[in-house]
């Protein structure tokens, strides 16, 4: 790879206290040089250097490896659930951070087709597992389950498919008026009524996150109109987290710290699909693929200052400091998921260049919130109880 010289500085980079660009460039990971060339320097996927990248993410053993776990989308979910990477959508997803794209495998593009070949009545695609009181599995539609898809079908170009179109037709339906505002809940399974937990009329912040995130693949004319409102809910639920935690949904230590690879509610959940959301804090996203410079609108301050402490805790909890106490910009992971380990974000020992690249990519793309940042003292946030930080700012 040629070197990249004259880089421009740019605020991200003083939120993570150093530069990481040119340590992930010379990483000997495919997909952090991947996610940093067309990312965070925002090279078109033509230029040679990402084409080479992308070359070999597609034949780097590990992603190869990642491949093999993908199983047929008829066989029983159940076993890893949705919180799991072992889960199909979740696993699609992770692949597709890497680089990888449903051409590069029959496995990927096989899987897509058959899961727009199950649908509920209602339009929310299924999937196949045990759900409680049932003794033999069966395909159903929980909405933490049937967001995921509709994402992964969106994202991986089936956007347009008459099946896909008619499921966001159905997301927007399935809006209601929570206790916390115009958000999804945790709604039953059409099929067995079995439904998750918490109030039933609560939102449920990680099927609103699912479904904001799914909707950051369609174009704006074709969002559920009251999206941005829905985004508003979910930094509700930061701010009123001292009074109001959601059932299962907490504030706190594993909430701040990422769980790699991500799957589930947290900071990097939260400022990485917010921010697709230029409307809420009131800048242009620095993701082409998720907004546009015409998103400038006039936040709420109270929803841009939330937002900045979320991405203050990202980075508190999450970057590694030198012994003198300053950010390296580097991320070493503090908790993973079993079953990772031959991975750089599956340890806890070492940087992880993958994670690195992914974090500050959801830094970057709200950089424009940096000075609020910056300001932040993560000790002295109110918050739900559990966890240690450090101070951005004295």
């Amino acid at each position: 790879m040629q070197q990249r010289s004259g880089m421009p500085h740019e605020p991200w980079i003083d939120l993570l206290g150093a530069d990481p660009r040119e340590w992930l460039l010379a990483s000997g990971e495919p997909a952090a040089r991947w996610v940093t060339l067309t990312r965070l320097l925002d090279l078109a996927p033509d230029d040679p250097d990402v084409v080479r990248a992308r070359a070999d993410v597609v034949a780097d053993t590990a992603v190869q490896a990642l491949l093999d776990r993908l199983a047929p989308w008829e066989r029983e979910t159940s076993a890893s659930g949705h919180d799991k990477p072992a889960f199909v959508p979740n696993l699609l997803s992770l692949l597709g951070d890497m680089g990888v794209r449903p051409e590069d495998d029959s496995r990927f593009e096989g899987i897509l087709s058959s899961m727009l070949e199950h649908q509920d009545p209602e339009g929310r695609f299924q999937s196949f597992g045990r759900r409680r009181g049932a003794d033999t599995p069966l395909w159903g539609a929980l909405l933490c389950d049937a967001h995921a898809i509709a994402e992964t079908l969106a994202r991986f170009g089936h956007a347009n498919d008459a099946r896909v179109i008619r499921a966001f037709d159905r997301m927007a339906e399935d809006l209601v008026d929570t206790a916390q505002g115009c958000a999804w809940p945790c709604r039953p399974d059409p099929g067995t009524d079995f439904r998750g937990p918490g109030r039933r009329s609560d939102f449920c912040p990680q099927v609103t996150l699912e479904a904001l995130r799914a909707a950051s693949y369609l174009p704006h004319d074709r969002r559920p109109s009251a999206i941005v409102e829905t985004g508003r809910v979910s930094l509700r639920a930061w701010r009123e987290r001292g009074s109001e935690k959601p059932y299962m949904f907490g504030h706190g230590r594993q909430f701040k710290r990422v769980k790699w690879p991500v799957t589930w509610y947290g900071a990097y959940e939260m400022a990485d699909v917010l921010g697709r959301y230029p409307e809420l804090w009131g800048g242009a996203a620095a993701d082409r693929t998720v907004g546009d410079a015409s998103d400038r609108t006039a936040a709420d301050a109270a929803d841009r200052r939330a937002l900045a402490e979320v991405v203050a805790c990202l980075v508190a909890y999450n970057v590694d400091r030198d012994s003198a106490g300053a950010l390296t910009g580097r991320v070493t992971p503090r908790s993973c998921f079993k079953g990772y380990e031959a991975y750089s974000f599956g340890q806890k020992k070492q940087p992880s260049a993958f994670a690195t690249a992914c974090l500050a990519v959801v830094v970057r793309r709200l950089e424009v919130l940096a000075p609020l940042v910056a300001e932040v003292d993560v000790l002295a946030l109110p918050s739900s109880k559990g966890g240690s930080g450090v101070a951005l700012a004295p």
